[in-house]
């Protein structure tokens, strides 16, 4: 996976497109506007300098190959919805993490997020040749759990007391897996892919 590529995944809903310092004008309205979108994440959110740390930590993290952020664009609208990654890359092992998902409340339940994950596994499985790409939710975010359970992700493992929340709590983390052998099936009979281009 070459992370120095702008990387565009496209369908009739929704453009995913390479994160950019400059996408701060857009995704800030968001962050202001609800400031409690990442309040099962461990990174600060709500405020114009956590959002600039949130955008420089994901650049940084492309710089090193372990992680590559995007901007959602809405299409229906016209405007920036939120951010997705690919996450915790190893191409030794043909492995990635889709996650860092934030949009704002009114685009939840549209739809945009299943375009979303559809481009995302498609190019994750078909494009880049991933063995398994897995998902890492706080145990207590129900709504993110259903929400990859409906497209086929199975609950692996809960680990414990595993990472530590802006406020001192110790989150356990719920893993989900799809894998590559999956993933036609869960294609063609969840995402109906003629129905998502």
């Amino acid at each position: 996976m070459d992370l120095t590529k702008e990387i565009v995944l496209e369908s009739s809903r929704v453009k995913l497109s390479p994160m950019k310092e400059e996408h701060l004008d857009d995704l800030l309205p968001i962050a202001l506007k609800y400031p409690d979108l990442l309040q099962f994440s461990p990174s600060p959110f709500g405020t114009k300098p956590a959002l600039e740390e949130y955008i420089a930590v994901a650049l940084k993290e492309r710089d090193t190959g372990r992680r590559y952020p995007f901007v959602i664009l809405d299409k229906v609208s016209g405007k920036i919805a939120g951010s997705s990654s690919f996450g915790n890359i190893s191409l030794k092992d043909k492995r990635l993490d889709i996650g860092w998902t934030w949009l704002a409340r009114e685009v939840q339940g549209t739809g945009l997020n299943r375009h979303c994950k559809f481009l995302m596994l498609s190019y994750a499985f078909e494009t880049l040749e991933m063995e398994k790409v897995e998902f890492r939710i706080d145990s207590r975010n129900s709504r993110s759990r259903r929400a990859v359970e409906k497209i086929g992700g199975v609950q692996e493992a809960e680990l414990r007391s595993h990472t530590v929340m802006t406020d001192g709590y110790r989150r356990n983390t719920v893993i989900y897996g799809i894998l590559r052998e999956e993933w036609p099936g869960i294609k063609k009979n969840i995402f109906h892919s003629g129905n998502l281009q």
